[in-house]
């Protein structure tokens, strides 16, 4: 089973950056698909962004030119660079690897955006 630990979440002023850093215990990390979900208060947990082994990369439409997802196969790591973040990017941040139809999920970095 592998594990996923996130990092880099935290309190963040409205137009600030924070980078949020997931690292894989698998060293077959570099063949799956990764990505991040969110959860705001009282909402559903939607997709942000995911990466393939490839590198093609997808963000969501509501975070497209903000947010930006990379991996560094060498470290087992999968980062989302979030950008002029907003309050409504207030959120848990969830990692998740799909490992050709199973997914495994990261236990969640807060995210808050406040003045």
């Amino acid at each position: 089973q592998v594990q996923l630990v996130e990092s880099g979440g935290g309190l963040v002023q409205p137009g600030g950056s924070l980078r949020l850093s997931c690292a894989a215990s698998d060293r077959t990390f570099s063949i799956y698909v990764m990505g991040w979900y969110r959860q705001a208060p009282g909402k559903q947990r939607e997709l942000v962004a995911h990466i393939t082994s490839g590198d093609s990369t997808n963000c969501a439409d509501s975070v497209k030119g903000q947010f930006t997802i990379s991996r560094d196969n060498a470290k087992n790591t999968v980062y989302l660079q979030m950008n002029s973040l907003k309050p409504e990017d207030t959120a848990v941040y969830y990692c998740y690897r799909n490992a050709l139809g199973t997914v495994s999920w990261g236990q969640g970095t807060q995210v808050t955006v406040s003045s």
